[in-house]
C-alpha cells in the first residue's frame, strides 16, 4: 500500500547524552536532538494485517498536525523540529478517522462497517502510570505516526480498544465524508479537551478564557471555551486567516500579538481584574507566559500545551499573591475524553468543520504539510481512499 513515509539520519547532538534506552530501541525521547535531515515521501508500504485483537482500518480521513510540520521544517543544522517521542522510518498522521474493514481473530469491540476515529497515544495498560490512571504517561508508550505507523497511509492496523466509533457524528451531519472528517478532528480536539477540562479542571461558566495560539490546538480550545460557557474569549495569533477562523469559531475579541501587548489588553477588557483562565497552545511560552502572568486574575490558571524545547522566565511570587496555578498537559487519552468531545460535536454545541481549509489526496500528502509551515490554514485534510 501506499503511505507517507519519514525517514531520517539517527545522528545525536554533540552536547545530547544518548540514554541507553533510546540506543537500545532506537526511539529518541528528544526528537530534535537525534533526527536530522528529514526525507518525507509518499512510497510503498507493507500491507497491515490485523492481529488477534486489532482491527484493519480503511482510513477516510488525516488531519496534518503541527507535529508534522515540525518533521517537515529543520533548523539550521538540519535536525527537525518536533522534541518529542520519535522513532523513524515511520508512516506520519495521527488525526484520522476511517472504516473498519476487517476484525482480528479475536475482536469483539467493533464489527465490519464501523465508523471510527483512533486514540493516537498507544498506552500498553500494565505499566505503573497507566494502572495509576495516567495512560497519556505511560512508561512503553507507542505513538501513531510518531513511532509507529500511522494515518496519512491507505489502511491501518489498531488495537480495537483505541477505537471510538463516530456513527452520532455522522447522525449530526446526515454525511458520511463529513463525519469522517469531522470526527479525523477528535483527536487534536481531545488533546485540548484533556488540557482544559480533564488536567487543568476547567472554569466556571462566566470567566474569562485567553488562547495564544489559533492553529488546530487552539481552535479547539476556543470551540470548547465557547461551549463551556466563558464569560469572554480573547485570542492572540499573527496569521491574519487563523484570527477569522477564530471569530468563526467563537472568539469575541482576536488581536494580533505583535500590535498589541497582551496583558494590557486582557487588563483593559476584564477592567483591571485579569483574566481567569490562560491556554498556551501557540508553541512559544517563553513570550506568552509572561504576558499571561501580568493579567492573572486571583485564583487564575495557566495552561501550556504548545511544544516547544525553550525554558521559560516566571516570577513565582506572582503566583503565590494572584492564587494562581501552572499547568502541563500532554496526549488525550482517558478521563472520558474522546467520548465527551464525539458527544460535544454530536449535539451540536461544538462544530469545528469551518476551521477545515484545505484537503489532499494521499499522493499529494508532501505538498499538504509543505502547505501547513505557511501557518496560515486552520485544518488541513488529506484523504487517503
Amino acid at each position: 500500500m501506499k503511505g507517507l513515509v519519514l525517514d531520517a539520519k539517527w545522528n545525536p547532538r554533540s552536547d545530547y547524552k544518548v540514554s541507553p534506552w533510546e540506543q537500545e530501541t532506537k526511539k529518541a525521547i528528544t526528537g530534535s536532538s537525534i533526527w536530522q535531515h528529514p526525507d518525507l515521501k509518499v512510497r510503498e508500504w507493507p500491507d497491515p494485517k490485523p492481529g488477534l485483537h486489532q482491527v484493519l482500518i480503511e482510513v477516510r480521513a488525516c488531519g496534518v498536525c503541527g507535529s508534522d510540520m515540525h518533521f517537515y521544517e529543520t533548523d539550521k543544522d538540519g535536525y527537525i523540529l518536533y522534541p518529542g517521542l520519535t522513532r523513524f522510518p515511520t508512516i506520519l498522521g495521527h488525526e484520522f478517522s476511517g472504516k473498519v474493514v476487517e476484525l482480528g481473530k479475536d475482536a469483539t469491540m467493533l464489527n465490519v462497517g464501523d465508523m471510527v476515529t483512533v486514540e493516537e497515544m498507544i498506552w500498553c495498560g500494565r505499566c505503573t502510570p497507566c494502572r495509576n490512571g495516567y495512560p497519556n504517561h505511560c512508561t512503553n508508550l507507542e505513538e501513531l505516526g510518531f513511532t509507529v505507523p500511522g494515518g496519512f497511509a491507505k489502511y491501518i492496523a489498531v488495537d480495537e480498544k483505541y477505537c471510538w466509533k463516530i456513527d452520532a457524528i455522522a447522525e449530526r451531519f446526515g454525511s458520511e465524508e463529513k463525519a469522517y472528517e469531522v470526527g479525523a478532528m477528535t483527536e487534536p480536539t481531545c488533546v485540548s479537551y484533556n488540557a482544559m477540562i480533564s488536567r487543568a479542571g476547567g472554569f466556571l461558566p462566566g470567566h474569562y478564557v485567553d488562547i495564544f495560539g489559533a492553529g488546530p490546538i487552539g481552535l479547539a480550545a476556543i470551540g470548547l471555551a465557547k461551549a463551556a460557557g466563558a464569560g469572554m474569549i480573547v485570542a492572540f495569533e499573527i496569521s491574519p486567516e487563523r484570527r477569522e477562523l477564530a471569530k468563526k469559531i467563537g472568539a469575541d475579541h482576536v488581536f494580533d500579538p505583535r500590535d498589541v501587548k497582551p496583558h494590557e489588553v486582557m487588563m483593559e477588557l476584564s477592567k483591571g481584574e485579569g483574566f481567569d483562565f490562560h491556554f498556551e497552545a501557540g508553541g512559544v511560552p517563553h513570550i506568552a507566559v509572561p504576558e499571561m502572568e501580568k493579567a492573572l486574575a486571583v485564583n487564575a490558571k495557566i495552561v501550556q500545551i504548545g511544544r516547544a524545547a525553550q525554558r521559560v522566565p516566571m516570577y513565582l511570587e506572582t503566583f503565590q499573591v494572584r492564587r494562581s496555578q501552572f499547568f502541563g498537559a500532554q496526549g488525550h487519552s482517558g478521563d472520558e475524553n474522546f467520548p465527551n468531545v464525539i458527544r460535544l460535536v454530536a449535539s451540536g454545541r461544538l462544530d469545528l468543520s469551518p476551521i477545515i481549509t484545505a484537503r489532499y489526496k494521499l499522493d499529494d500528502a508532501v505538498d499538504a504539510i509543505a502547505k501547513s509551515t505557511k501557518r496560515a490554514d486552520g485544518k488541513i485534510i488529506v484523504k487517503p481512499n
